[in-house]
């Protein structure tokens, strides 16, 4: 089987026969070069297939699927809350993250988040590389940015790890119910208004992870490490 994953968001089944879109007809026929009757693997939330190219016409990609090679995964929600950073930063945080695990993104604004828009369709882009990159069969969703105190508000009832500096807790207690979201500060870290609010939730664990001040992308990765290991173990 070849080593090249591709997500396709639409239904399979055996017997499939579909197109790729340009880009990935691009990625496939010019990029790695592979030629009618070779054989890769398209995946989405519901399985991974084995699939062989029956014709390239006017550079695109037509196809057949020939196997199942992987039923659904039972992954656990994991979710990373974040407040967007500078570009460089949030793309290597998002590849990681998605990398790791993370099944959903939910960008929030805090008072002193700087960056106040994503660029949603590039970010999109990296989790699909990733999660082709990963092996894994769920890509993760990015949800649209939205206010603390709106998210503070819709997930009162969620599990979240919030990864705060000022707690002397070092341990995490998962309480094996999903699903279970990390919650990262801006540069800067949260206001004392925004904190307070934070620790009033009914199923917050502040968690001190390093007694240095970590870079947003940092915490997130590392504590999503810590939880993954966890879950794991």
């Amino acid at each position: 089987m070849s080593n090249i994953r591709l997500f396709f968001p639409e239904s399979l089944s055996i017997n499939l026969t579909d197109k790729l879109n340009k880009s990935q007809s691009h990625y496939l026929a010019k990029v790695m070069r592979i030629n009618i009757g070779k054989k890769f693997s398209l995946f989405n939330q519901n399985g991974e297939w084995e699939a062989k190219i029956t014709n390239i016409t006017k550079g695109i990609v037509e196809f057949s699927t020939i196997k199942k090679l992987r039923s659904k995964d039972n992954e656990k929600e994991i979710w990373l809350a974040f407040a967007p950073i500078k570009f460089n930063y949030l793309n290597l945080m998002i590849q990681k993250a998605t990398e790791l695990g993370v099944s959903k993104f939910i960008p929030i604004l805090t008072e002193r988040t700087i960056v106040r828009k994503i660029n949603e369709k590039r970010l999109n882009k990296i989790i699909i590389e990733a999660s082709e990159q990963s092996n894994r069969l769920k890509v993760p969703k990015l949800d649209e940015i939205i206010k603390l105190d709106n998210f503070l508000k819709f997930n009162h009832e969620t599990n979240i790890i919030f990864g705060d500096l000022n707690t002397d807790n070092k341990k995490i207690i998962v309480k094996g119910t999903e699903p279970l979201c990390i919650l990262i500060g801006p540069e800067g870290d949260f206001t004392l208004k925004e904190r307070e609010k934070i620790l009033k939730l009914k199923n917050i664990i502040p968690l001190k992870i390093n007694e240095n001040i970590l870079r947003a992308e940092t915490a997130a990765i590392s504590i999503i490490s810590i939880l993954t290991f966890k879950l794991l173990s």
